[in-house]
């Protein structure tokens, strides 16, 4: 069995100060909190831009150069993904820009959501010919896609997109689970879709507010990684009565792997086992022999 992978979501693209003083909004804060996990041990983290100014989600690949850079000077083994949501820029040239990042600043991961979803008061546009052409260009660049799936179909959509030849094994998926039209937090919903997740798949739970804690603990339970950050939960209570830290909610998952007898998964190991360079000024999946 594995060990535990963390998948650390420190932003998003909701969370603003107002909601809680906690969250990183501009790059610097996002380095210095991502490093702060990394001492204490994470796998890899998934990154969202502001806008420097406003706060607001943004796209712009030098916003993530500057932060990948930053976080990659201390800790340049650490796997790093970034977003290429679709629930506030609907434009593929917007959600790709930063595929194109080289060098140092190439991620080795990116999202990609498999299919259209709403949420309580936002919907997250994903069709079709957006999902294939970005994962086309992820496969060009040999970005490998964090797969974002919210409700069992998703999970088929990605057995297509692989018969297509535009997703290549093996897979990471980030099951994520409680959105109100999605996938809720019970053990039926996670485990139908783990079932059908393709073989030799590797995936992380998270869950969407008070479901953090209870997703995280199954996955823990039952061998799978978690993805956690104020990205999808600001509290650290399900009664609301403490905002967390995005430090407080990584040491907590320490503890429940602890608990568990399950040692936290370095990003050294992720990268062998889901083919990726190596990290040290090598970046993104390895390119396979043609």
């Amino acid at each position: 069995m594995m060990n535990c992978i963390i998948n650390f979501t420190p932003t998003g693209m909701l969370p603003t100060k107002q909601m809680t003083p906690y969250v990183p909004i501009t790059p610097q804060e996002i380095i210095e909190q991502v490093l702060a996990a990394a001492d204490e041990g994470i796998t890899l983290v998934h990154l969202h831009a502001r806008d420097r100014r406003t706060g607001e989600p943004a796209y712009q690949a030098d916003i993530y150069e500057e932060i990948i850079t930053g976080i990659r000077k201390y800790h340049p083994e650490m796997v790093i993904c970034v977003s290429t949501s679709g629930r506030n820029f609907y434009e593929f040239e917007k959600r790709a820009e930063v595929l194109g990042l080289k060098g140092e600043s190439k991620p080795d991961m990116a999202s990609l959501t498999l299919s259209s979803l709403n949420f309580n008061k936002q919907a997250s546009i994903n069709a079709p010919d957006m999902i294939i052409s970005l994962a086309q260009e992820m496969k060009n660049n040999n970005i490998l896609p964090e797969l974002e799936v919210f409700d069992v179909g998703m999970v088929n959509y990605a057995k297509y997109l692989e018969k297509k030849g535009l997703l290549e094994p093996p897979h990471y998926f980030g099951l994520i689970i409680g959105n109100i039209a999605c996938a809720q937090a019970d053990l039926l919903h996670c485990g139908v879709m783990i079932r059908d997740l393709p073989e030799g798949s590797v995936w992380s739970i998270g869950g969407v507010g008070d479901a953090q804690l209870m997703m995280n603990s199954l996955a823990i339970s039952i061998g799978g990684g978690v993805r956690v950050g104020l990205e999808d939960n600001i509290y650290y209570d399900s009664q609301r009565t403490r905002l967390a830290t995005n430090l407080d909610l990584v040491k907590r998952i320490h503890v429940i792997a602890e608990a568990n007898e399950k040692a936290i998964m370095k990003p050294a190991e992720f990268r062998e086992i889901l083919r990726l360079e190596g990290g040290f000024g090598k970046y993104g999946r390895k390119a396979l022999p043609r």
